[in-house]
């Protein structure tokens, strides 16, 4: 044990890929981190998301382009370059699920469809497949709509979050108990199990668990706000893989499904859309599943569910508080002394809240700095997937 309390430069509380990106992203700029964890790595929101690396288009379904899908528009591109091995960071290796995601209507709204693509605003975004180019489950003869290829994609979570711990080497740091470490009336780091340890800036991104950090630093701001989902999951041997969004009679998704592959070679649909928004929060996991099978029976008829198994998952996503409960358009970031509290608010922005870390690092002429080496500490373990103590 060193005769003085460890330090670093930064040091981010909260395991889930925002952390973990912004954990990679500033070792790779030479800074001194430790990442600490009191869960599972990805235990939160990360391992109960899609994997969809957005590009905006499902935020902009009246034909104009909001400031949300504005913001996360070049986001695919930059995941692209890091999982060819060339980006800000070296995802090589992890796998994608899917490199597109689509855009679907049934037959009574495939006019809807055609219309919203043909505005100026969104139809250099997207191309309209047909035949064998359309996703597997769509290529039955029954399918009447029309489709549209996405440029976004959707990445295996699990995986991503396994290369990026990867990249944290010995930086992950497991945690049960973090408690405000104070000098003088000034934050200066965090007791982690009783450790005291000094860093230059704590950045939270704690997701859902900031709310209850905060309120143990004695902060009233930013506020954090919750958004739930109640999602549905299903596995049957007779699935194949879908990653699409169906176009409702609104400005979200009527349904939005994504395919994860499972221990025992099934796929499982994870669905989540206008289904699992709003009305979807406020039914019972039974009332939520039968509401699904009459969504897919109704849109994909052919499909033989006789065999499925079914669970529901709620989830609440953290952000900081808006009015009206309003989706915030960009990751978001405020600076309080030492501390940063950060929110990515979708998994495709973690670039762009690391991005803004940098940038007040950079403001506040905080340049890496040599520590001395830190006692042997434990290190958070990997989340499972979200569906393996759910479906059998």
């Amino acid at each position: 044990m060193p005769q003085t309390s460890p330090s670093t430069d930064i040091l981010i509380v909260g395991g889930g890929i925002a952390g973990l990106w912004l954990n990679a992203r500033l070792r790779r700029l030479g800074y001194a981190t430790r990442l600490v964890e009191r869960g599972e790595l990805g235990g939160g929101q990360s391992l109960k998301s899609q994997g969809i690396i957005h590009g905006g288009t499902k935020y902009a379904l009246s034909g104009i382009l909001t400031g949300a899908s504005e913001a996360i528009a070049g986001m695919p591109q930059r995941w692209r370059e890091a999982l060819a091995g060339n980006g800000e960071l070296d995802l090589s290796g992890v796998r994608v699920l899917s490199d597109a995601h689509y855009l679907w209507s049934p037959g009574s709204l495939a006019g809807n469809l055609s219309s919203f693509f043909a505005s100026k605003a969104v139809r250099t975004r997207v191309g309209q497949v047909k035949g064998d180019e359309l996703p597997l489950p769509l290529q039955h003869p029954g399918f009447k709509g029309k489709v549209y290829r996405l440029s976004e994609l959707v990445l295996d979570v699990p995986g991503l979050i396994a290369r990026l711990a990867e990249l944290a080497a010995d930086s992950l740091v497991a945690s049960q108990d973090i408690e405000p470490l104070h000098e003088n009336g000034e934050l200066t780091g965090l007791y982690l199990d009783g450790l005291a340890v000094r860093a230059r800036r704590i950045v939270v991104t704690a997701g859902a668990g900031t709310a209850e950090l905060l309120a143990r630093l004695g902060l009233r701001q930013p506020v954090q706000q919750l958004r739930p989902l109640h999602m549905v999951m299903l596995k049957a041997p007779t699935l194949q893989p879908l990653y699409a969004h169906c176009l409702g009679g609104g400005s979200k998704p009527r349904i939005t499904v994504t395919s994860h592959p499972s221990t025992d070679g099934q796929w499982v649909w994870y669905l989540g859309g206008e289904l699992a928004e709003a009305t979807g929060v406020a039914r019972e996991p039974a009332t939520q599943i039968a509401f699904a099978q009459r969504e897919l029976a109704d849109l994909l008829p052919w499909l033989d569910l006789s065999a499925a198994q079914w669970a529901t998952l709620r989830v609440d996503r953290a952000e900081p508080a808006q009015s009206n409960q309003a989706r915030p358009d960009n990751a978001f970031l405020a600076e309080q002394g030492r501390l940063l509290v950060g929110w990515p608010t979708k998994l495709a922005l973690s670039p762009d809240l690391a991005d803004r870390v940098v940038a007040h690092l950079r403001h506040q002429s905080i340049e890496p700095a040599r520590h001395a080496p830190w006692p042997a500490l434990p290190r958070p373990p990997a989340g499972q997937p979200f569906w393996s103590g759910l479906l059998p």
